[in-house]
């Protein structure tokens, strides 16, 4: 995936999200859901992971599996508890995510990722008190 988006122009800042987001929802969807097709003789075992790139550059990364006995909902878990952050940890990254559910009973938990925003011209890199000053007086004298 890493190598996939880089080479498809993706921000550095994007990729290192979407690689955790995506390791997480491979986590939960191998602890938490069923295999793809567990319900017919055709299963397979295996989940789906796919992602999205859009023009302005954020992405959409989704995993698919065969449902489970609850819904994915983030956790509060305890300080010393081994799990349960996963859902967290993609809600501070992603800008949103959801639940899709398919007739199948295949279940996909997506999550969206935005393409940074540029920084503001002209603003003063994070500087407050400049506020309303003027340069272009200083600017003139100095030619």
């Amino acid at each position: 995936m890493r190598e996939q988006l880089r080479s498809n122009g993706v921000s550095d800042a994007v990729v290192d999200d979407a690689v955790l987001i995506l390791s997480e929802l491979l986590s939960n969807a191998c602890r938490h859901g069923r295999p793809l097709g567990w319900h017919t003789d055709a299963g397979d075992g295996d989940i789906r992971a796919a992602w999205r790139v859009e023009t302005g550059g954020g992405l959409t990364v989704e995993v698919t599996d065969g449902g489970g006995p609850t819904r994915p909902v983030p956790a509060t878990p305890s300080v010393t508890a081994r799990g349960g952050r996963g859902l967290n940890i993609i809600s501070a990254l992603a800008q949103e995510w959801g639940v899709r559910d398919d007739s199948s009973g295949e279940v996909t938990v997506w999550a969206h990722v935005p393409s940074p925003k540029p920084p503001e011209l002209g603003a003063v890199g994070g500087l407050t008190g400049f506020e309303g000053l003027d340069f272009s007086d200083v600017l003139d004298d100095a030619s």
